[in-house]
C-alpha cells in the first residue's frame, strides 16, 4: 500500500520527534523475518529502554536531518531498521547482540553514539562494554575503598593497645605496679 504525501510527512515529522530525543542507535538489515521474531526484536529493544522502526531510506533521512543521529540515517540502501534510544547506549548494544546471536536473519549495519557514527565491529564492542550502572558502582567502590582503608588504619592502633593492655593483664604484667603504689 503506498502512502500518500501527507502520510509520508505525517511520519517523517514523527519519527523526526522521536529522533530529536534519541542520542543513540542501531541500524540494521534483515532478511526474512517472521512475525514471531520481529515481535521478540521488539519486546528485546523496548525492555532495553529502547524503540524500533523499520524504515523507508528516504523518509528516514529527511526524519534525521538536524538530530545528533542524521550521520546514520542519510543514503541507507536496502531493507533497514532502526533501534534507537535516549538512555543507555550499552544496555541496546547488549540487548541487540544478545538477540543477534539466537536470529542470523538480522545483521548491523552501522550504529551511532552521541554524534558519531560506529561501524559494526564497535558496535559489537559497546554490547561487551559494561552498563552504565555497573561503571557507577566501580566508581563508588574506587572512592569509597582509600577511606574504608583510613578507618581501618585508625581502627589498628586502638584495637592493637586493646590487646597489648588485655595480654598485660592477663599475664599480671601491671599487678606488680598496683602493689608498689597501695
Amino acid at each position: 500500500m503506498a502512502l500518500s504525501r501527507q502520510k509520508k510527512a505525517e511520519k517523517v515529522d514523527e519519527l523526526a520527534k522521536e529522533l530529536e530525543q534519541s542520542t543513540s542507535a542501531i541500524v540494521g538489515t534483515f532478511t526474512k523475518l517472521t512475525v514471531a521474531q520481529d515481535f521478540e526484536l521488539r519486546k528485546t529493544v523496548r525492555n532495553a529502554g529502547g524503540r524500533y522502526r523499520v524504515l523507508k531510506n528516504k523518509l528516514a533521512g529527511r526524519a534525521a536531518k538536524g538530530t545528533k543521529i542524521e550521520a546514520a540515517l542519510q543514503g541507507l540502501k536496502g531493507v533497514s531498521s532502526v533501534a534507537y534510544t535516549s538512555g543507555d547506549p550499552v544496555a541496546l548494544a547488549k540487548a541487540l547482540s544478545t538477540w543477534v546471536q539466537d536470529n542470523a536473519e538480522f545483521t548491523f549495519k552501522l550504529g551511532i553514539v552521541d554524534g558519531k557514527v560506529i561501524n559494526v565491529e564497535e558496535v559489537k564492542a559497546l554490547a561487551t562494554m559494561p552498563s552504565k550502572e555497573e561503571i557507577f558502582a566501580k566508581l563508588l567502590f574506587l572512592i569509597n575503598s582509600p577511606a574504608q582503608r583510613l578507618v581501618t588504619v585508625l581502627n589498628a592502633a586502638g584495637r592493637d593497645l586493646a590487646v597489648v593492655i588485655n595480654q598485660g593483664v592477663k599475664e599480671n604484667k601491671f599487678a606488680g605496679g598496683e602493689a608498689a603504689a597501695g
